[in-house]
């Protein structure tokens, strides 16, 4: 009798495992990234800090999504001022950047998104064509013409909790659209969003 109990309770711990990794491999499959796309606001989001902003998604996971805001210019700084608040002296850096808010979530860190013939260690590699770094040394190599062929530095990120951004999409807050580096980069800041507008596809 005791065994048939002890056969019974390990097949029942079998079966409870299994059932817990059918759950996981199912939500893993469920789940589909957005990274490499472009969200675009909603204009109804109800979201001042987001109104007609469009997102470069950078991450996108089952453990929550980050992304940069491509089309709020702030201001224009000169390079070597710019390194040097980010403690940085570097008297042979030249020329001057355009300073965008990439998101509201620590909007004292930088990045800077890039073409992805750049690379680095750390950089992070978002389709093919566009990458991202954050460091001081890119702008050092932005400076002195080691650079990226296109960049844009953003200070701030917009982040998601888990399954947070995918709420979000289902109820129309936001649409995707493939990422474009002519969008990410190339395009007047004011027609961004327009633009990625009328280039919006369904959604999750």
């Amino acid at each position: 009798m005791e065994s048939y109990r002890s056969f019974s309770t390990l097949a029942a711990a079998l079966l409870a495992a299994v059932s817990i990794t059918t759950a996981v491999v199912a939500q893993t499959l469920q789940h589909v990234s957005l990274a490499g796309q472009l969200l675009i606001a909603s204009p109804t989001i109800g979201d001042p800090r987001f109104d007609r902003t469009v997102v470069l998604m950078v991450e996108h996971t089952p453990n929550g999504a980050l992304g940069i805001v491509i089309n709020l210019p702030l201001e224009e700084r000169p390079l070597a001022g710019l390194l040097e608040m980010l403690g940085e002296k570097n008297p042979t850096v030249a020329g001057n950047v355009r300073i965008f808010a990439g998101g509201p979530v620590q909007p004292t860190i930088g990045f800077v998104v890039h073409s992805a013939e750049y690379h680095r260690p750390g950089t992070v590699d978002i389709d093919g064509r566009v990458a991202m770094t954050s460091s001081r040394e890119i702008l050092l190599d932005i400076g002195n013409d080691r650079g990226p062929q296109k960049s844009l530095v953003a200070f701030g990120y917009a982040g998601w909790a888990p399954g947070q951004l995918e709420s979000e999409v289902k109820r129309r807050a936001w649409y995707t659209a493939p990422a474009d580096p002519q969008l990410v980069f190339d395009e007047d800041r004011a027609k961004v969003w327009d633009l990625a507008f009328a280039r919006r596809t369904q959604d999750l």
